[in-house]
């Protein structure tokens, strides 16, 4: 059949064109109202059947008896039950979506079903990170409310305690005590001498000098290291060799709890990885199962000609 239309360059003529007769037009062949009308339903019957696998298991604890299921038993169960939940929810909506969009076309259907699946699934990802931020935000709060009572309690007990002290003590007092512990501060700083003749709060304060120095450059000079053995020595009454053994001692087991917790922390990290991969495949599967369930409900709803 030929026909004649208008040609858009040229307004005042036409130009002719040819059609198969009889060939079909073709519509849009995706129904959204469908889509989302199968995702509410999946989203609500799958937390229906949560709500229901909650409600067995909080009635399996019997704390009286001490007849409750051990807690491995438990999440291995909710696992099962969440993922059953979730198909069944998928295939339901799935059914729903095929039904409702009015194809007879099992193609069709299919891809209602499919995006039924991840219309679900992005919705139930929005719906649980609001949930998680709100839980977080409210930990936060609570936080903080928390952090500033305490604080102004222990201001007003320090405002209190110090009204006390104020009462209780003179100036003179007080500034007798500050002067004798900023003196005993700089007696201890004054190392350098013979360990023999310095106090005990010198050699301790130059001790811990030298062990900071020691953690901080990973080794000591033998100067340092010699100076060190002598302060031990004369700190603690022994001899310059027991002193060494002392030194040694320490630094071996420094170094054994050093690497030990080298050794947990790639543990942790080992069982973090660990976990994170299962975790992912876990999702993985998950996702999967939940579009073969959507899609069977979805061909399973798909209309018949005739009905």
């Amino acid at each position: 059949m030929v026909t004649r239309v208008p040609d858009p360059a040229y307004p005042n003529q036409t130009y002719a064109t040819a059609a198969v007769e009889g060939a079909p037009s073709l519509s849009r062949r995706i129904s959204w109202g469908a889509i989302f009308a199968g995702a509410v339903i999946a989203i609500c019957v799958g937390l229906m059947l949560n709500v229901l696998g909650a409600a067995i298991g909080a009635g399996m604890v019997d704390a009286t008896a001490r007849d409750t299921p051990q807690a491995s038993s438990f999440g291995i169960g909710a696992g099962i039950w969440l993922l059953v939940s979730n198909l069944i929810g998928l295939a339901v909506g799935g059914y729903a979506a095929a039904r409702l969009s009015g194809h007879a076309d099992t193609t069709d259907s299919t891809l209602h079903g499919l995006a039924v699946w991840a219309t679900s699934f992005l919705i139930s990802a929005v719906l649980l990170g609001n949930l998680v931020a709100g839980v977080a935000n409210t930990a936060a709060n609570g936080a903080t409310s928390m952090i500033g009572g305490l604080a102004r309690g222990a201001g007003n007990v320090a405002s209190a305690a110090g009204e006390q002290v104020a009462n209780r003590t003179s100036t003179g007092a007080a500034q007798s005590a500050a002067q004798g512990l900023v003196d005993r501060v700089q007696n201890a700083l004054n190392g350098g001498g013979n360990p023999a003749n310095m106090t005990s709060d010198q050699r301790k304060a130059e001790i811990a000098s030298l062990a900071g120095r020691r953690v901080t450059d990973g080794n000591l000079s033998n100067p340092d290291r010699e100076r060190l053995n002598a302060l031990i020595a004369a700190e603690y009454n022994i001899t310059p060799q027991e002193a060494q053994q002392r030194v040694q001692q320490a630094e071996q087991q420094v170094q054994q709890a050093a690497q030990q917790a080298e050794q947990r922390a790639r543990e942790a990290a080992d069982a973090a990885a660990k976990g994170a991969t299962y975790t992912a495949f876990s999702l993985f599967a998950t996702m999967l199962l939940g579009a073969i369930a959507a899609i069977f409900g979805a061909r399973r709803g798909t209309r018949r000609v005739g009905y």
